[in-house]
């Protein structure tokens, strides 16, 4: 005779990864949550938009690409899923949604209940830094098509916004302000490159270069900041009149979407020195510049567009919530592209 568990699958092994996983899932909910006995679904209470006059739902779906593969080798799997919230909860901030709740869908080779309880764990600490509730999700476990410490992980997020107060290209202004938001370091884009590097220049994840501080691993899977809150607050308190996030295509080829077709971003590369992990990367694999604006967001990862007389305010309160942000550059007349001076 054979069975499910013989082919690979362990149906107790999945059950308790959830009960590991359920007091961390906890600590992202917020009051619009309602409990469903039966757990097929999550739920969520609309009333809650009742307040509004005309609330836009949004949405968004992403990963966080071949960053995984780094957490495996090192064995750290607690942080992988903060990433995994920034790519997508900062998707909906761009519009000036609030983000409400995710969902997240683990693929992998075997569940381990420790490994996906530390992933999901990562994923829940990731909602709450963004105010949004972890719903939901599902761990599929695939044998035969990954190996047995091997998974890959996706989640979409839904977020709302006041109809009239729908931020993007069509608010920005000649005379705008473009600021930086710092980000936290590689983020979760440009891995493959990433892992090009580290191959083809025999670089180890244990190596600690002095200009990094600490080993290569760590400065890697350092997690994508998450923006939100610093983005909603942003726009609550001073006139914002568009976001972007930058993630793959770089600093132009993002900040090129929140503009409309007469006006351009000019920006300035003297105005930030990218953090040392970036200068590592491109001397290591000697990577062109051009190259490097592409892939990677060489410390910037979100941008905004203020109104001109916003910027003081804008800059004092981001540094009074721990963001580090400044101007990166004007809007001027041109073709709706992001171009630096």
């Amino acid at each position: 005779m054979t069975s499910y568990a013989a082919a690979g699958v362990d149906i107790d092994a999945g059950e308790r990864a959830v009960e590991l996983m359920k007091a961390k899932v906890a600590r992202a909910r917020r009051p619009e949550v309602v409990d469903d006995a039966s757990g097929f679904a999550g739920l969520f209470d609309a009333s809650a938009l009742l307040g509004y006059r005309r609330p836009l739902l949004t949405t968004s779906t992403d990963g966080v690409g071949t960053k995984v593969m780094l957490a495996q080798r090192l064995g750290k799997h607690d942080t992988i899923g903060i990433d995994l919230v920034g790519m997508v909860v900062d998707d909906l901030v761009v519009c000036g949604a609030e983000p409400l709740f995710m969902t997240d869908y683990i693929a992998c080779g075997k569940v381990v209940p420790e490994r996906i309880a530390e992933i999901v764990g990562g994923v829940a600490e990731g909602c709450r830094l963004a105010g949004c509730a972890l719903v939901g999700g599902e761990t599929a476990e695939h044998p035969g098509a990954m190996g047995a410490d091997e998974y890959d992980l996706a989640g979409a997020a839904t977020g709302v916004v006041e109809g009239d107060e729908l931020l993007g290209r069509d608010r920005v202004r000649e005379g705008d302000v473009v600021l930086a938001l710092a980000s936290s370091g590689v983020h979760s884009n440009g891995y493959s490159l990433v892992r090009h590097i580290i191959a083809q220049a025999g670089l180890s994840l244990e190596d600690q270069p002095a200009e990094l501080g600490r080993t290569l691993g760590e400065e890697l899977l350092e997690p994508t900041r998450i923006y939100a809150l610093d983005c909603l607050e942003l726009t609550r308190a001073t006139e914002v009149h568009a976001y972007a996030h930058i993630t793959g295509g770089g600093l132009e080829g993002n900040l090129s979407r929140s503009l409309p077709p007469t006006l351009d971003a000019l920006l300035d590369r003297s105005s930030w020195t990218p953090p040392a992990i970036f200068g590592l990367l491109a001397g290591h694999g000697k990577v062109a510049q051009a190259d490097m604006d592409r892939t990677f967001n060489l410390g910037v990862g979100m941008a905004a567009i203020v109104a001109p007389e916003a910027v003081d305010p804008a800059l004092a309160l981001l540094a009074k919530r721990g963001l580090p942000a400044w101007v990166l550059g004007e809007v001027v007349p041109g073709t709706g592209v992001a171009r630096y001076r």
